[in-house]
């Protein structure tokens, strides 16, 4: 059982990580030479707790995303200047590739990795959404969309997009640029589909989609993202049901560029991927749930 619950909340990371406060780093060196450089840490919590159920650390350099994953329960923090202290990340990492069309998953404990190419997530984009707009379930129907303008709301720091049973709130602050807006859509994107492929279950990914969407070409990044779903009345299977019953809400915390450390964790990841025995998809995944 806590094998499982582990399982899934990998993948949730992997997919709800949009919310971003830009802070200092005092007494800390940081490297401003990439002007798309981003450090993003993301707490995920669920049911309106105060502790969170997962923490990542996404390092955006070089046209790519490293997404350093550790679903270890975290400690209640006590202070703000706790909460800028490095964690340690024992978990998976992924990489995204966007100029590879590619996103490779490394353990590095197993010492293995497996990559999955844009086309594959392409495909089940497309499948997806034509077994959700069949369903007979309305949540289910409806986010399978194309259409959710009528569904949103919007004000000067919020979007707001309302379903059946669900809502979906951002929070938003100016990006520094279209670029960085752009990539970070892109990055969010992925994370959405590869979770979809990874860990099916749970809504589809096409309002969050839509959402991104609509923050980039606003050139916008969301400082919150808040999910409430209400899963009373749903024709889904109860499985699934009770796991659509969260309250889920990802707070992450930026930077707008590296640190000294960041740069020792991407060449200590790329050495991890160097050695890595490359398995497929199911090879990777099969180990991964034991």
């Amino acid at each position: 059982m806590v094998t499982t619950q582990c399982h899934w909340v990998r993948h949730l990371t992997r997919a709800f990580c949009p919310a971003i406060v830009f802070l200092l780093s005092f007494g800390q060196v940081v490297f401003a030479t990439d002007p798309e450089a981003l450090r993003v840490e993301t707490d995920v919590f669920a049911d309106r707790d105060d502790v969170p159920i997962a923490h990542s650390l996404t390092l955006f350099s070089s046209k790519v995303a490293w997404d350093f994953l550790d679903t270890t329960p975290a400690e209640k923090k006590t202070s703000d200047s706790e909460s800028d202290q490095p964690k340690a990340f024992n978990g998976e990492i992924v990489l995204h590739d966007p100029t590879r069309e590619r996103v490779l998953l490394i353990d590095p404990l197993r010492q293995v990795k497996t990559s999955i190419d844009s086309i594959q997530l392409e495909r089940l984009r497309v499948s997806l959404a034509k077994w959700a707009r069949t369903s007979d379930d309305k949540l289910l129907c409806w986010a399978g969309g194309p259409h959710f303008e009528n569904g949103m709301h919007e004000s000067d720091d919020a979007i707001e997009l309302v379903g059946p049973r669900v809502q979906y709130r951002i929070e938003t602050t100016d990006a520094p640029s279209p670029e960085i807006a752009g990539q970070y859509r892109q990055f969010a994107d992925t994370a959405l589909l590869l979770r979809a492929l990874l860990h099916p279950g749970g809504i589809p990914p096409f309002p969050r989609l839509a959402l991104n969407k609509r923050l980039s070409s606003e050139v916008k990044l969301p400082t919150s993202v808040t999910l409430e779903i209400d899963s009373r009345g749903s024709l889904v299977p109860s499985g699934l049901s009770s796991m659509m019953q969260r309250h889920l809400c990802s707070v992450h915390r930026i930077h707008p560029a590296l640190r000294a450390d960041d740069l020792q964790r991407i060449a200590d990841a790329e050495a991890c991927m160097a050695i890595a025995e490359e398995v497929s998809l199911a090879e990777y995944t099969q180990a991964e749930k034991k």
